[in-house]
């Protein structure tokens, strides 16, 4: 039932490759030549205070947003020159848990993580569809959630049925924009906890934004670090947390 990697996708060791991303509305420049990597299999976390451009980054990482320079490599393609069709199928592929967790509220959980599936997987029967929402609901701890509302769940509850909706279709790459905002510390550690869950059950690559520090803490092989929509440091979190600069001391305090 798994999504089939192509040989290609399995051996690379960049699955996001940014090189010089620029960014502005109006006169307001968010990005100025932003360069990252995200290697295979890693979870990449970016810090930065409200405003510096993350979640921007991850935007224009999909095509939500136009970058106005700059080029952007997701596994292996410049997403900038597919067309509308090539760019749906790469978009199949990577996973964006949104802010708000954007759950469809006329629907059940359950009719919630069928739709990507029935949308994008329309090779799998019934009862496979059935099975997938089982096993991701298991992989999240909300099997008893199944024919729940959207307006029957706790801020956590939600976020956690849009991860599954999320991981449901078997993503390479996931996109993890401010997962632990809103959230009490208990249940920040919860989410922290599937963040990772998620990267070693599906071995995905990931980015997360957060401003969370405990979230950045919990998750993180590699941090960079974003100031006024520029790369300010990148580095094992050992390193910022034994840095003696004070924005990034600020943080790790």
């Amino acid at each position: 039932m798994n999504t089939i990697k192509t040989e290609t996708e399995v051996s690379l060791k960049k699955v996001i490759e940014i090189v010089n991303l620029k960014k502005s509305f109006g006169s307001q420049q968010v990005l100025k030549d932003v360069s990252l990597n995200l290697q295979n299999g890693e979870n990449l976390v970016v810090l930065g205070k409200s405003g510096s451009g993350k979640s921007v980054l991850i935007k224009c990482i999909v095509r939500l947003l136009s970058p106005d320079g700059g080029t952007i490599q997701v596994l292996g393609e410049n997403i900038g020159t597919l067309n509308s069709d090539r760019l749906g199928e790469l978009r199949q592929k990577i996973g964006f848990l949104f802010q708000s967790g954007a759950l469809y509220d006329s629907m059940t959980v359950k009719e919630n993580l069928e739709f990507p599936l029935r949308r994008i997987r329309k090779d799998l029967a019934e009862n496979d569809i059935k099975e997938k929402v089982l096993e991701v609901l298991e992989n999240v701890g909300l099997t008893d959630s199944l024919h729940k509302m959207p307006s029957q769940l706790s801020g956590g509850m939600r976020k956690r049925i849009s991860l599954a909706r999320t991981i449901v279709v078997d993503p390479l790459i996931m996109l993890y924009d401010e997962p632990t905002t809103g959230l009490d510390p208990v249940t920040s550690d919860e989410i922290s906890s599937l963040i990772n869950d998620v990267q070693k059950r599906y071995k995905t690559s990931s980015i997360i934004i957060t401003h969370d520090i405990e979230c950045a803490r919990n998750t993180a092989n590699r941090i960079i670090m974003l100031k006024d929509g520029e790369v300010y440091q990148e580095g094992k979190l050992e390193e910022f947390e034994k840095s003696t600069d004070p924005l990034i001391k600020s943080f790790f305090k």
